[in-house]
């Protein structure tokens, strides 16, 4: 956390814009220093050459389950679940509003509204299409991030070829089993002190969002409604059906669209003595 700050109001050219990835390199030293890095997973891989590149694992939706070997990859192969799919599907209300919130806050950032140029029903059907790919070959639903929006206002980098060239090499970096390792070492406090900045930056803007669009906060609906969602996403609380669970900012999302709905108009709170 300290480091991202530092880094962040200090920084000058080139550094000022990667403060997160030099928080994490720098948190990573001081988490090695403290022994708080396990690194026994990746010390075994490094005595492994034959194991420093290895092909991800896929699975392809097919009329049947399965399996085959490829080229010497093992590719499962498994049957549309309906089941699975209803259980699944009510999930895009709440991707939906996550994906309006966050490009209205990034529209914010940037000084471009996004709602309308390219256009929100492009924006959600590109999201839609993402989502779609993936479930083809065995990948989770995409969706939108709002600790991406963090980065972006934190770098003022927002360019698409930087995010499009992240995501070629995050691809590329996926083959090689040492780097995914790596990452995996990094200790939960060292990607807490990120989330700090990252959340609370997401907290911030979209503040600023609802004084812009002067929302009444004065109205006793909009204060129960933000009141409410601030609580369970703040308090990460958690919904759970069998092997199904939605928590955190996704849960408040789908609460604060249900709220808005279901509660009558509420009278403003009056300021009289």
């Amino acid at each position: 956390f300290s480091i991202v700050v530092i880094v962040a109001l200090k920084g000058k050219g080139f550094i000022k814009i990667i403060p997160f990835l030099i928080g994490i390199v720098g948190g990573y030293i001081v988490a090695s220093i403290l022994g708080i890095v396990n690194f026994d997973v990746l010390v075994n891989i490094i005595k492994t050459p034959s194991e420093w590149i290895k092909v991800p694992e896929f699975m392809f939706l097919s009329w049947k389950d399965g399996s085959a070997n490829i080229l010497g990859t093992e590719i499962t192969f498994y049957q549309m679940n309906l089941t699975a799919v209803l259980t699944i599907a009510p999930l895009a209300f709440v991707t939906a509003a996550e994906h309006i919130g966050d490009h209205a806050v990034l529209s914010k950032i940037v000084g471009k509204n996004f709602l309308q140029d390219p256009g929100l029903d492009k924006t959600i059907l590109g999201d839609g299409l993402a989502t779609a790919f993936a479930a083809v070959i065995g990948g989770p639903a995409n969706t939108t991030y709002g600790e991406n929006t963090s980065v972006v206002g934190m770098t003022k980098v927002a360019s698409v070829y930087v995010i499009g060239g992240a995501a070629v090499i995050a691809i590329i970096l996926s083959f090689f089993n040492i780097f995914t390792t790596l990452i995996s070492t990094i200790p939960a406090s060292v990607m807490g002190g990120i989330s700090i900045i990252l959340y609370g930056f997401i907290a911030s803007n979209g503040l600023k969002v609802l004084i812009d669009n002067k929302v009444n906060m004065f109205d006793l609906k909009n204060l129960i409604i933000v009141a409410t969602m601030l609580v369970i996403g703040l308090g990460n609380a958690l919904i759970s059906f069998g092997s199904f669970q939605i928590y955190g900012m996704s849960l408040a999302a789908l609460v604060g669209i249900i709220l808005n709905f279901t509660l009558p108009n509420g009278k403003a709170i009056n300021q009289d003595n």
